[in-house]
């Protein structure tokens, strides 16, 4: 991420000191080296009040002024500025305030009587940092918002998905790489009874035999194509309960990978089928 040329001479400057020839001497330097936004003020009171309007890039700031002076300042930008980063850069005849600026929050400072060189240089530094850091603040804020946009669009999807599903079946359900079931909607614990049994069977065999009810040739049949990770469509298999009575389903469903073709588990959705016209209830 590179700062142009042109976007630090478009870069917006206030230049606060009481004495209106340094001021004027300052206008006229910026001005020869191209920066086309620069204004004035020598009046520290009105420092904030400016800044909060204008959102400055930089801010030259003398330390030497009545009323308030620019650690005052200093300390009322740093109060009522909601940027982290404060862009000021101080203009002093004192050595041992240059230090002290630095330590109140100032970025950077600028020695009287003025270098030319030395201005043009520190100028240029920070203004280069102050709209880098500027446009990475942006960069992020439009990140946030295309995260929370995107996040938004997919639970809208995931929403409309299971309003489809659950109009399209009685049931949806996923199932991890061990078959146990890790989402569930629509009345599947009615349909398949109090506990939710893996498609495959496996886990509930391996622990207590066959399943009781279910057609073990049509169960069979379907852990078959489970355990090959196929996709299966309309596949009906049958259960009877402990009541005599019978039940069919209808269940369709499809392996899930991950981008290293991992197998995740499968998805899918179920109805219940009437069991005199095969239909769906």
């Amino acid at each position: 991420m590179m700062i142009s040329q042109s976007e630090i001479f478009k870069a917006s400057i206030l230049i606060v000191d009481d004495q209106e020839v340094n001021i004027a001497l300052l206008e006229q330097l910026l001005g020869e080296a191209g920066y086309t936004n620069v204004t004035s003020t020598t009046d520290p009171l009105q420092v904030c009040a400016l800044h909060r309007k204008n959102r400055y890039d930089l801010i030259l700031l003398d330390l030497q002024m009545p009323v308030m002076d620019g650690f005052q300042v200093i300390e009322a930008l740093k109060t009522s500025d909601a940027d982290a980063y404060l862009p000021v850069l101080v203009l002093t005849a004192q050595p041992g305030h240059k230090l002290r600026a630095l330590q109140a929050g100032a970025r950077d400072f600028i020695s009287k009587p003025f270098d030319l060189v030395e201005v043009k240089t520190r100028i240029r530094n920070m203004l280069e940092v102050r709209l880098l850091y500027k446009k990475l603040e942006n960069y992020s804020r439009e990140l946030e918002q295309t995260v929370a946009e995107r996040t938004a669009e997919l639970r809208e999807s995931e929403a409309r998905y299971r309003s489809l599903t659950e109009l399209a079946s009685d049931w949806y359900w996923e199932q991890d790489e061990n078959m146990k079931f890790t989402k569930v909607s629509g009345p599947v614990l009615e349909m398949l009874g109090i506990r939710v049994e893996p498609l495959s069977g496996a886990a509930g065999e391996a622990a207590n035999g066959a399943l009781a009810g279910w057609n073990e040739d049509e169960r069979a049949q379907l852990q078959q194509r489970i355990a090959a990770r196929q996709p299966f469509l309309d596949f009906v298999f049958s259960r009877v309960n402990a009541d005599g009575a019978r039940q069919k389903f209808k269940v369709s469903g499809e392996p899930m990978f991950d981008r290293n073709c991992r197998f995740l588990g499968y998805r899918g959705i179920g109805v219940e089928l009437d069991l005199e016209a095969g239909e769906r209830r």
